[in-house]
């Protein structure tokens, strides 16, 4: 990473889970590909458009019920039993160790037993209060994730920062108003703040009037 450091004042930080916190890649892709298999879908096709979104939306623009069900029960058995691979990226447990626990939460597409499993596969400690795919009526791309988890932390979503991987979630960052630094090096349909290749090159303090200055080593 060689680009000029730039520094950030926010309240609180909103964090993805999956490509950002835990390395789960491997994993999806044997478990989606396994469940296409078993449907007869298009199981390339289906991770395009799976990354960053619930799973039952993705699966709802190709399936109708009952087999909209039986798939997705299906794919939360596979996902659910390969979560003890899960491993954390680099740079996530030092980041989370500094930031003091009312700052920060993880607000993640995945079902809550299954984003309950792949933080214990990783060995991540998560605040009590977490957002997941069964916490909203509508998710990423829309807004409505990122709000929710604003709102646990009691904290203006303008005032937050997210990092994400996937650009729907990008864009449900976006359009909550936070500010976003992309993780990783998928497109996005926006600029964000910053891109970093993972946690490592993102430092943070916590400030005398509650809030958090983080220093990021940025492309």
């Amino acid at each position: 990473m060689t680009g000029t450091p730039i520094s950030l004042e926010v309240d609180a930080i909103l964090f993805d889970n999956d490509g950002v916190l835990v390395d789960s890649h491997a994993e999806v892709t044997e478990a989606w590909t396994q469940m296409a298999n078993e449907f007869d879908l298009d199981g390339e096709e289906l991770l395009k458009t799976a990354v960053g979104v619930r799973a039952i939306d993705t699966l709802s623009r190709y399936l109708e019920e009952p087999k909209l069900s039986a798939a997705y029960n299906r794919l939360a058995d596979l996902e659910i039993a390969l979560a003890t691979r899960t491993r954390m990226l680099a740079g996530a447990e030092t980041l989370l160790k500094s930031l003091p626990d009312s700052t920060w939460t993880v607000v993640t597409s995945a079902p809550r037993t299954l984003a309950l499993a792949r933080w214990a596969g990783a060995g991540i400690t998560v605040p009590d209060q977490t957002v997941t795919g069964d916490d909203v009526s509508a998710g990423k791309p829309d807004p409505e994730p990122y709000l929710v988890g604003a709102k646990l932390l009691g904290v203006d979503p303008e005032r937050c920062l997210v990092f994400e991987d996937s650009p729907s979630g990008g864009d449900a960052a976006r359009a909550a108003g936070a500010t976003v630094i992309a993780v990783g090096d998928q497109e996005w349909r926006f600029e964000p703040a910053a891109r970093v290749d993972d946690l490592r090159e993102v430092r943070c303090e916590a400030l005398a009037n509650g809030g958090l200055r983080l220093h990021i080593e940025h492309r």
